[in-house]
Order: structure tokens, then sequence, then C-alpha cells
């Protein structure tokens, strides 16, 4: 073959090659446009719906799960948008609230942000441990077995928000650390020379102030009374470690926390059980009780580590909600007389009703 012919061909086979590699980019450039479109236009669904990806679930699993809702048109498609646009990304178990007509792309970016649904777990302040394996048994939000329930006073108790699945283990571990950060803390930041030596016997206290006022702006004076009658020395007399240790030795007179009668009606304490040494009952040990008598919150942790500062060494109730804090007997007389009298009103409106 002569070499000008030679050349001729060389050149329509380069020519030919580029138009090729010309058409296979546009190929590829429309199939891409394409392939976003498809990706990114509206789903099918008219509606939210919410949508559970399971643990351990497969990109294949989810994408015919998310088919079968109706939440996307095709799985097969779902899993090549993964693989294009996520492929790096783990789509995260929990549960979700998948918006009208979202696209595959939204979709994927909410599972593999782990964009789920929270749950709100409230544990009340002064819960007991009863009271909290109560409400991690009962959720079903919660999964797994129930754990060993921890030691009194050893979690924090608040507001949880939590995604569905999560293990009722884990939640207690959450929060036993919650508690253990938030007492660091308040211990380092804690008045000098407080009659207590140990973080712990600083949770004990706080767990008295928590079951012996609901009013926040008490909790500072009542730590105060408790204080001022460990340094004298005094017995600390406080109705709710008679409680406590009523409801360890006799749990059938109790409901979370509080004593009942026969009818699972709240009732008062008895003279009897005042008399009853379990332990725990202030009015017949001294000092602190062997535990805490329940979980404190962070705020009632916060005014034990700073009580007010107060003589006091009295508190009844003065028929407001709240109590009157005293500091000699005389004057604790006079305000549990006047809370005598509110009593006895209150009683003879409740039989005229």
């Amino acid at each position: 073959m002569r070499p000008a012919e030679q050349r001729r061909r060389g050149k329509g086979l380069a020519s030919t090659l580029l138009w090729l590699a010309i058409l296979a980019v546009g190929a590829l450039a429309i199939g891409g446009f394409v392939f976003n479109t498809e990706a990114s236009r509206p789903g099918p669904a008219a509606q939210g719906e919410t949508f559970i990806v399971e643990r351990g679930a497969s990109v294949t699993g989810i994408g015919q799960a998310l088919e079968r809702e109706g939440l996307v048109r095709d799985a097969r498609l779902f899993r090549a948008t993964h693989f294009v646009y996520a492929r790096e990304k783990v789509l995260q178990a929990g549960e979700y609230e998948i918006p009208p007509h979202a696209s595959l792309r939204a979709i994927i970016d909410m599972l593999s942000q782990g964009d789920a649904l929270q749950h709100a777990i409230t544990f009340p302040e002064g819960i007991t441990i009863v009271g909290v394996m109560r409400i991690l048994r009962e959720s079903d939000v919660l999964t797994g077995e129930m754990p060993e329930p921890p030691p009194e006073g050893s979690v924090l108790p608040e507001t949880y928000n939590v995604q569905r699945g999560m293990t009722r283990a884990g939640l207690l571990a959450q929060m036993r650390e919650a508690h253990d950060k938030a007492l660091a803390e308040i211990w380092a930041a804690r008045q000098p020379n407080l009659p207590v030596a140990t973080p712990e016997q600083l949770v004990t206290l706080a767990s008295i102030v928590e079951r012996e006022t609901g009013v926040a702006r008490e909790r500072p004076l009542v730590a105060a009374v408790i204080v001022n009658r460990l340094r004298r020395p005094m017995r600390l007399e406080m109705d709710s470690t008679i409680i406590y240790g009523v409801c360890v030795r006799h749990p059938g007179r109790c409901r979370d926390g509080r004593l009942v009668d026969a009818r699972g009606q709240p009732r008062v304490i008895r003279q009897s059980e005042i008399a009853l040494n379990t332990g725990y009952n202030t009015y017949r040990i001294d000092g602190l009780p062997p535990t805490p008598i329940s979980n404190p919150g962070r705020a009632a942790l916060e005014a034990t580590a700073n009580p007010a500062q107060s003589d006091a060494i009295f508190f009844v109730a003065d028929g407001t909600g709240g109590h009157a804090f005293t500091a000699t007997i005389a004057e604790h007389n006079a305000a549990v007389a006047r809370w005598r009298v509110i009593e006895r009103e209150r009683l003879a409106a409740e039989r005229g009703n």
C-alpha cells in the first residue's frame, strides 16, 4: 500500500475514533442527565409516610421495602442512585418521616444522614429506680431485653430524645453517663465545708431534697435545713426517708415511690411507720441514709451543692404548696399550728361538698 493511501486511511480511522469518542461522551452526558433527572424528580407518594429502616438492613432490602410502600418507583433505581451518589455512606437504622413526593436523592440523603424521628421519653426528677425500670419496660419505642437495675441515685432524670429501636440497655447507659458527667461538674463547683465527704453523699442528700419539695425555688432552703442539721448534729427527721424505707421493706404499700392504701389511693404516713426502723428512716437513724432515696435531677444536685445561707432547721407546709422555714422550735410550732388550722378548714370544706 502506498504511503499516501496509508495516510488517508490513518486519518479516516482517527476521524472515526474521534467521532465515536464524541458520541460516547455525548451518550454518557445524556445518560447522566437522564439518570440525574430521574433520581431528582418527585417521588410517587402523594402523602408523607413513616418508614422504618431496621438495623442491619441492606441497601437492596431498603429499596425493596420503599418500593412496596410506594415511596419509590423502582428498587433497582434506588440502589443505583445510592451507588452513584452515596456509595461510601451507610443508610442508618431508624424511623423516618418521608415527605410527600420525596425524590430518590432526598430519601437517600435523609437515610444516610440519620435524620430519623426522635421520641421523647421523660423520667421525672426524683423518680426511683423502680420507676425508671417501669418506664423502660413499658416503652414501645425501645427494644431489647431489660437490663439489670442500677443502684438508686445513679441515673440523671430528664427528657431523653431517642430513635425508635434504641435498646433499653443503651438508654439506661446513657442516663448513667449523664449522671456521672453532671455530678462531676457539680461536685467540682460545690460550696466549701459542706458536711458531705464524697460525691455519693451529695447525691444522697440531694435525693432527700428532691423528694421533700416540688417547688424549685425551695430546694436551696431545704438543702440548707439538712446541712444545718448535719452540722449540729441532729437527726434529719425527713418524711421522705420514712416513705422510701417502707417502700423497700413493703413494696405492696407503695406505687411510684408514694404510699398507697388497699385501694391504691395515696395516703399519709402511719404512726407505726414513723416508728419503723427500716435503715432509711431518719427519725430512727443518725445522719444520712445508707443510699440515695431517689434519683435527683440536675437542679436538686446544684441546690444541694450550693445551699442557701440560712439558719433554718425546720420546715412545714404553709398551705400554698410551699413550706414555712424556721430557725427555732417556737417558730416551728407556730408554723405547724397554722398548718393544722388550714388542714382542718380544708377537711371541713371537703365534707361540706
